[in-house]
């Protein structure tokens, strides 16, 4: 049966409609809607609107190919534009105890994925005996993707992994519930922060002073963005999109030739190797004046990019699906169990105060999209340390997936 919308530029409308929908009802903060993101919070609702459309047969991701153009087009330019304004000095400058924190959150989420998978094995083997769960670690490579980085490099890892999409839907539910879980604790230390730093032994005076060199550097880059600055920053991430796919073409055909089984090589991949060069690109530009087009609102419009992708993954979601597996909610769990406990045990080592704990954490498990959001919790100065944090989440994410993934197979 034919779906209800077969023209593209009706099914972008559409989810385009309910993307401003779900970002202005989730933006309020007066009324029900309050009540309703924090039982379905936002991001889960641009994967679940569409999916209910997909289900209705309102849209159909076999009749549009929308989805492939937000994943060739939209995710390496969101890839560039969120690593573009990687600010590798500025974070330094934050103290070592920040990026000691961020990388283990990043550790734990490597580790913690291979060591989950052994240790629900052990306890419940059956998780990973069903059908379509024999390679269930391709789409617990997207979650890693998600925890180190963000959406984009979670799509990223969809694709390169080639995970059933009709059972992706159950990863978006353990990554959802899983992570605003760990959110939610989070919030609730806030309130107890000082028992939390006597008991962790931090010293907070460097607190006070972070906020100062992150208020200086957040005026730094303000700037009140023209249609010129707009232009500037989509030509720069469309033209290095371009030459992703120019480089990815040639290189993925050459090593397609000196392997026995390019479809068993992910270096044979093009889209790979897409995702490496952009994000390389990206990450080296920020080391020229490029990085100033963050104060135009390049990770901004690397957002708009991610969300209509998100969009777009949601068409090929089947709702029935989400819990068809525990197995993989209870695989979550325990890795993100894991993370919490390499992070605890970092801080009280270091004597580091919890809120590098707490944004160090989000930086990898929320990237850009909650990161701030703990940060301003402490305060709303500190908010752009969350960005920052997460932006380096975003450049590391793609490798440090990919690392994981290889570590998962293994363990499977």
């Amino acid at each position: 049966m034919s779906p209800l919308l077969q023209n593209d530029a009706s099914v972008f409308g559409l989810l385009m409609a309910i993307l401003a929908f779900v970002f202005y009802t989730s933006s309020l903060k007066t009324g029900p809607w309050v009540k309703f993101y924090k039982i379905f919070p936002a991001l889960l609702m641009c994967y679940l609107i569409p999916s209910i459309m997909s289900t209705l047969n309102v849209i159909s991701p076999e009749t549009s190919k929308l989805y492939t153009m937000a994943k060739n087009y939209l995710l390496p330019a969101s890839l560039i534009l969120m690593t573009i304004s990687v600010d590798l000095k500025g974070i330094l400058n934050l103290g070592t105890k920040s990026i000691i924190m961020f990388l283990s959150g990043t550790v734990g989420i490597v580790i913690g994925g291979p060591l989950a998978i052994l240790i629900i094995s052990a306890i419940h083997p059956e998780t990973f005996n069903g059908v379509g769960f024999q390679e269930a670690w391709r789409g617990l490579a997207t979650l890693a993707g998600s925890w180190i980085g963000g959406g984009a490099n979670q799509a990223a890892m969809l694709e390169i992994y080639k995970y059933d999409q009709s059972l992706y839907s159950g990863i978006v539910a353990v990554d959802i519930i899983v992570a605003n879980i760990w959110m939610a604790i989070l919030l609730m230390g806030i309130g107890k922060t000082k028992k939390i730093d006597k008991w962790l032994g931090a010293d907070v005076s460097a607190i006070e002073e972070l906020k100062e060199k992150v208020q200086a550097y957040q005026n730094s880059i303000a700037k009140n963005p023209t249609l010129t600055n707009y232009m500037v920053v989509l030509g720069v991430a469309f033209g290095i999109v371009g030459l992703s796919h120019f480089s990815a073409d040639h290189l993925s055909k050459f090593i397609s030739g000196l392997v026995a089984d390019p479809s068993t090589s992910v270096l044979s991949n093009k889209f790979f190797w897409l995702v490496l060069i952009a994000t390389t690109l990206g990450v080296a530009l920020s080391f020229t004046k490029a990085k100033k087009l963050e104060g135009y609102g390049a990770s901004k419009l690397g957002s708009v990019c991610i969300y209509i992708l998100v969009a777009t993954i949601g068409m090929k979601m089947d709702v029935t699906k989400t819990m068809e597996n525990p197995g993989l909610l209870a695989v979550g769990l325990v890795w993100m169990a894991i993370h919490v406990i390499i992070m605890i045990a970092t801080a009280k080592l270091i004597k580091a105060p919890f809120f590098f704990l707490a944004v160090g954490s989000k930086a990898n498990v929320g990237g850009a999209a909650s990161a701030p959001v703990i940060a301003s919790a402490f305060h709303p100065s500190l908010a752009p340390v969350g960005v920052l944090l997460a932006v380096l989440g975003y450049a590391l994410g793609t490798y440090g997936a990919m690392i994981c993934a290889y570590l998962m197979s293994i363990a499977s």
